[in-house]
């Protein structure tokens, strides 16, 4: 699959709040998200994880490229990101933000232009950019025929 190719995931329920999510246009196995008790019952990550989990994981590969790209041979990049989750004012929850932590395993010395890479780095992870410019995400739902219950475009309903 190319960078320019759309992306394609589909999620199946397997009970209560635990949803199959499939990676279409791969050979992946598909991988059990759910959410904690009391609603689900922590058979996998829940959504808050996996958007977290993909900030850290696309800023490690992000600060790895742009170290092999001045020729850098880096040993294995460590990453950690925390977020609190916090109620908005409309009493709901939200991740407002999130602290990544990249730790290289040499000493600073040991990188060719790391001055460089570490002021541009970020630019080019895919997803922390889009996360931090906001992503319109647009919402229909069909009921079981198949007919249109739900466009969010359309405001409160179809």
């Amino acid at each position: 699959m190319s960078i320019d190719q759309p992306i394609r995931i589909s999620l199946e329920q397997d009970g209560d709040y635990a949803f199959r999510i499939g990676f279409d246009d791969t050979a992946l196995a598909p991988l059990l998200g759910d959410e904690p008790a009391p609603l689900g019952h922590d058979r996998g990550p829940n959504p808050s994880r996996l958007l977290l989990a993909a900030v850290a994981n696309c800023m490690a590969a992000s600060l790895l490229f742009a170290l092999r790209k001045f020729r850098n041979a880096p040993g294995p990049l460590k990453a950690s990101i925390r977020a609190q989750p916090e109620r908005n004012a409309d009493g709901r929850w939200r991740l407002t933000g999130a602290q990544v932590e990249l730790q290289l395993a040499d000493p600073a010395a040991d990188y060719q232009q790391l001055p460089r890479i570490l002021e541009q780095f970020e630019e080019f992870c895919v997803v922390t950019q889009s996360v931090r410019a906001g992503i319109d995400v647009q919402v229909v739902v069909k009921d079981g025929s198949g007919a249109l219950v739900h466009d969010s475009r359309a405001g409160a309903g179809a």
